[in-house]
């Protein structure tokens, strides 16, 4: 990396003198490509670049950090334990000063450093890293990685519970593979994130895992949950049933809601307030994953217009089965429509896909005997999902059909995919 005038370094903190006007900010890297370039983050968060020849004099008010003293983990015998299985995403990571974007932490001992809080109500005596992802380079082999490690965890007994830290993004689907691989649990598996990357002075990262760990270990919810703020403050944190969640904000803190359903707990850093019922724990028993997903399913949107003609590409690529989002309470075109999807659906079930129906709708169930377009839709052999959102759907459909001996037969397909294996269906919806 080339200097810079003054002597100035990429995570100094700086003054850019231009003709007229003075920023302060933390020097950037540039790319070679762009060496005419002086790039700064300003105190907002936002980055600003100048042309070189432009900038009278750069200042350095203070050097950037050299290395970072160690961090040591220690042990209370008077607390709980628990396991942490680390896998990447925002939570794990950290600002960097030098590029002004966020990079993975490299250890357990440089997460931890940031999150001393965690410390004071548990103890976290065993951490697995089985990988570092962020969330959209994730598939059903990573759920499976995790899944196999949760199990080692849970039934040891000298731990009360396990957290997973997670990037946002497809946290849900991970949330509801989980609830789906692991069955009915011993003790908590709670999965947490952060929006915000934990040097930021908003990050909601403390607090998510502060009641995150509150759950594992000192709570008596057995289940899958996924634990993040309940609003944009600072307050507490919802425990969500895994199964049952979904982001549905691209930034803000609280982006994760429950979807027809209501959340199992609020949980603040040193107790929790229970909502409904649960599946307790009992540290006696131990638990056995059941990890067989099919991977050649897909999660269809559709449109107003569309061609059905678009299910023969996944006949064709032999694909084992669909879910369609469908809209209102499970219609798409049929008779009367100019691209009509009835013989196209039938065809396609018929040479043994199995195609299953969910809302497009944030809420509500879907129910075929309404309007006509349903029942016209049912006749073809479509499964209809009830209230299952979209993602808990599509992770089902590939467990389901990862059985053999459940994929030989529609009938069984079709009794697996409507029983409520994880809490996936809610006979009675909240409003």
């Amino acid at each position: 990396m080339e200097k810079i005038k003054d002597n100035a370094h990429p995570g100094d903190l700086v003054e850019i003198h231009l003709m007229k006007i003075i920023y302060e900010g933390t020097l950037l890297e540039v790319p070679e490509s762009e060496k005419g370039i002086v790039l700064i983050k300003l105190g907002n968060g936002y980055n600003i670049g100048f042309n070189r020849k432009d900038v009278l004099d750069i200042k350095v008010l203070k050097r950037a950090k050299g290395s970072e003293e160690k961090f040591e983990i220690k042990h209370d015998s008077t607390k709980p334990n628990i396991g942490m299985i680390i896998t990447g995403g925002t939570i794990a990571s950290r600002y960097d000063s030098k590029t002004g974007g966020v990079h993975p932490l490299d250890t357990p001992e440089s997460l931890f450093k940031f999150y001393p809080d965690i410390f004071k109500r548990v103890n976290v005596l065993k951490v697995e890293v089985p990988f570092m992802k962020w969330s959209e380079s994730m598939d059903s082999k990573d759920w499976e990685k995790i899944a196999r490690v949760a199990e080692k965890l849970l039934n040891d007994n000298n731990i009360q519970g396990v957290v997973i830290t997670h990037g946002t993004d497809f946290l849900h689907y991970t949330a509801s593979a989980l609830s789906f691989f692991l069955g009915k649990l011993n003790k908590p598996v709670v999965l947490t994130y952060s929006q915000r990357s934990i040097d930021r002075a908003s990050s909601d990262a403390n607090l998510n895992l502060q009641c995150s760990v509150e759950v594992a270990g000192l709570s008596n919810i057995a289940e899958v949950v996924l634990v993040g703020h309940a609003d944009s403050e600072d307050n507490f944190c919802y425990a969500m049933p895994g199964t049952k969640v979904r982001k549905l904000h691209t930034s803000r803190r609280d982006a994760f809601k429950v979807i027809n359903g209501k959340p199992i707990a609020k949980v603040y850093p040193e107790r929790i307030e229970i909502l409904r019922a649960f599946n307790k724990r009992n540290n006696k028993s131990k638990i056995k994953k059941d990890i067989n997903f099919e991977e050649k399913i897909a999660l269809v949107k559709f449109y107003p217009g569309q061609n059905p003609d678009i299910l023969d590409y996944y006949v064709k690529e032999g694909y084992k089965g669909i879910i369609i989002e469908m809209a209102g309470i499970g219609q798409i075109a049929t008779k009367g429509a100019r691209e009509s999807w009835t013989n196209k659906l039938k065809e396609t079930i018929n040479k043994g896909v199995f195609i299953c129906a969910v809302s497009q709708c944030i809420n509500g169930r879907v129910d075929p005997l309404v309007y006509s377009a349903g029942r016209e839709i049912l006749e073809t052999g479509v499964i209809y999902l009830e209230d299952m959102i979209s993602e808990t759907a599509f992770v089902k459909l590939g467990w389901v059909l990862g059985h053999e001996e459940w994929a030989k037969s529609k009938e069984i397909v079709k009794e697996k995919m409507l029983e409520n294996f994880a809490g996936e269906f809610n006979k009675r919806l909240e409003e």
